[in-house]
């Protein structure tokens, strides 16, 4: 079900309702782990025995390196299964299509694999806990039902944050129950979610999609607009989810970490890493990148361990060449950047240096989104061919591709005058209106009635529920 269906206000209804009257911590976590499962089912019940059985695997894997430190057979279990459940549900389909292509047969229909939703998260929500253990950084967890709710908390399942066993673990031991004061700033961090996803991004979609359905039909300067919608819809689009998830954990007690932080304001790609995805980001730092070796074996070594975790980082998002490109440009461009900082260590930069280099990061960023949102690599080249080769064709000026970027700069500078650190450097924040007063309470009501009367009234699923 999706956050934004009638069905999930119900639930959700339910959910908070239960969580209130039960009184023991322990009623309130099983009535939560019940209700994050029926959440999954939703989609498809079956996949919730794919979710538990991956649960299983990381619990007894966890609590055999207990008994046995240093056993690198069990690490290897811990990580080869889940990963090797992703390779099977994510990419066979792209292999027996490259293979019946590469020998001219037709493919069985009956051997297309469903994609189970959510499943890179949890995925690796697993794989980092079985890691953290074998490391010595997270205490193992004894209690099967609180460990099964770690991998199953529903707000995060199907779309992130990806959390890390020592963020939300040591919770769960806590009382942790909803009170007026979380459910007030939950209900109003989650509403701000809605209308980025319903509001904005949806309805840029409707824009996205029909130009890049038929890129030479339209003008360049048409084909301009869309690549710049679909950077602003993918925005909305995930860091609504993440705010809603964000919003409805707070609501239940919980806190989950910050997904993304004003991403396209980053002065370079390294710092647009910092911003964008962060609990992916973080994940590949932590998990893949300095195990590879990091910067810790010469110049060269670093280089490639950018490019192969990019690459990665690529494929993770999906089987395709356009994913394998999307992650490439992005190494490419850490790579030069790790390169050009190390022999010219950055100055303090001027107002207009700064707004210069988040511009040309910014274009480099929207350029990449191309290859990340085209359905092929002659449709990408297609849109980049009009945006280089400027031409003619129908011009269709989208409203909303228009006002979405005004809404952005105003939301950015509101931001950037109010939510400096003690450095200057300037972060994003999770609004909430004051519903003890008349005004907040106001603006509250303001908000909730604009999402829901410009909201995008058709099926639009959120982008990164097919990852």
């Amino acid at each position: 079900m999706s956050f934004v269906s009638v069905a999930f206000f119900v639930f959700f209804a339910l959910v908070l309702l239960t969580q209130l009257v039960l009184r023991s911590s322990r009623a309130r976590q099983v009535a939560l782990l019940a209700a994050s499962y029926v959440f999954y089912g939703w989609w498809d019940w079956r996949f919730c025995f794919l979710m538990l059985f991956l649960t299983a695997v990381a619990y007894c894997t966890a609590l055999g390196l207990e008994k046995r430190p240093g056993r690198k057979g069990l690490l290897a279990l811990g990580i080869v299964v889940p990963l090797g459940t992703l390779f099977v549900f994510k990419y066979m389909n792209f292999f027996l299509e490259s293979f019946c292509a590469l020998f001219h047969i037709a493919q069985p229909g009956a051997l297309r694999v469903i994609l189970p939703v959510g499943i890179s998260f949890y995925t690796f929500q697993s794989m980092s806990y079985t890691i953290d253990v074998w490391r010595g950084k997270v205490a193992v967890s004894h209690d099967p039902l609180r460990f099964a709710l770690y991998i199953a908390f529903f707000p995060q399942l199907v779309a992130g944050p990806i959390v890390k066993a020592s963020e939300f673990l040591p919770q769960l031991e806590q009382e942790r129950r909803p009170t007026r004061a979380g459910v007030a700033e939950g209900l109003n961090i989650f509403f701000w979610g809605m209308l980025k996803k319903a509001v904005l991004a949806d309805q840029l979609s409707v824009f996205v999609d029909v130009v890049y359905a038929a890129p030479a039909a339209f003008s360049s300067g048409t084909v301009a607009l869309a690549v710049l919608g679909y950077a602003l819809q993918i925005y909305f689009d995930f860091s609504g989810y993440s705010d809603m998830a964000i919003g409805c954990a707070r609501c239940l007690g919980y806190d989950l970490p910050k997904n993304f932080d004003l991403p396209y304001i980053s002065a370079n790609v390294s710092e647009f890493w910092k911003r964008w995805h962060i609990s992916l980001s973080s994940w590949l730092m932590q998990y893949l990148y300095i195990p590879l070796g990091g910067n810790r074996r010469g110049r060269a070594r670093t280089y490639v361990n950018l490019m192969l975790t990019m690459l990665l980082g690529g494929l993770w998002h999906g089987a395709g060449v356009n994913f394998i490109l999307w992650g490439a440009l992005h190494g490419a461009a850490l790579c030069v950047h790790k390169l050009w900082h190390a022999r010219h260590p950055e100055p303090a930069r001027s107002a207009a240096g700064r707004a210069l280099s988040e511009a040309a990061t910014f274009c480099f960023v929207c350029l990449c989104w191309v290859f990340f949102r085209a359905q092929s690599l002659g449709q990408a080249l297609a849109v980049l061919r009009k945006l280089f080769v400027w031409s003619g064709g129908v011009q269709h000026m989208y409203t909303w591709a228009i006002a979405a970027p005004v809404l952005l700069a105003l939301a950015t500078l509101w931001c950037a005058v109010f939510c400096r650190d003690s450095d200057g450097v300037i972060h994003g924040e999770l609004p909430a209106f004051r519903l003890g007063t008349f005004a907040g309470t106001l603006g509250f009501a303001l908000l909730v009635g604009f999402a829901l009367i410009l909201m995008y009234t058709g099926a639009n699923p959120f982008i990164y529920f097919q990852f």
